[in-house]
């Protein structure tokens, strides 16, 4: 069985049974269908023309039927992360914020630990799922990623790298299937 069918797909049970994929179903059917999310780029070195990372994100939520409130860069200092996104949690009807690059190994990649404190509840399949796919196609290196999502304020926020290849990945693979899910579970954490 794969695991999108395992995790919520057609099989694993009758209506109204208890079994993991019938609960996954549930879930889903009670999923927002739009999910209006802002998108913050962490880089001391993009500016909105050359940030091809939250251009994709942005590409691929509209291209599943999300709407994007707000896009914006800041740079890779605490400060700047967390009141950027301290803005973007009480944006008005923002249900959901992404945020790409500084999340690697290196002195300036501070975005995990400013975003951390923030969230109310840490979602850490998220990072090891994430993590897992990468390595399936980069490798070793994928160890150095410390992607991250959690719930704040009735949002869902996730921290991914600022690739390209990161961004696809974490869109295609996990994002687009549950950030409706994850931002309806949001709501009633708050």
């Amino acid at each position: 069985m794969s695991a999108h069918r395992h995790a919520g797909g057609s099989e694993g049970g009758k209506a109204g049974s208890h079994s993991p994929a019938s609960a996954g179903h549930h879930h889903r059917k009670a999923a927002a269908v739009d999910v209006p999310t802002c998108i913050i780029t962490v880089s001391d070195t993009r500016d909105l023309e050359s940030d091809t990372g939250g251009a994709l994100v942005a590409e691929l939520l509209r291209g599943a039927g999300h709407t994007v409130v707000s896009r914006e860069v800041v740079r890779d200092e605490a400060r700047a992360i967390a009141d950027a996104l301290s803005k973007a949690l009480d944006a008005a009807g923002g249900r959901a914020v992404i945020l790409t690059g500084g999340t690697g190994v290196a002195p300036r990649d501070v975005t995990p630990e400013s975003v951390e404190p923030l969230l109310e509840r840490v979602v850490p399949g998220f990072g090891e799922i994430f993590r897992q796919l990468s390595y399936e196609e980069i490798g070793s290196a994928a160890l150095l990623s410390r992607a991250l999502a959690g719930l704040a304020r009735g949002r869902v926020v996730f921290v991914i790298p600022g690739s390209r290849g990161a961004v696809r990945l974490a869109l295609e693979k996990l994002i687009l299937p549950e950030i409706g899910h994850l931002a309806a579970e949001a709501v009633k954490t708050r």
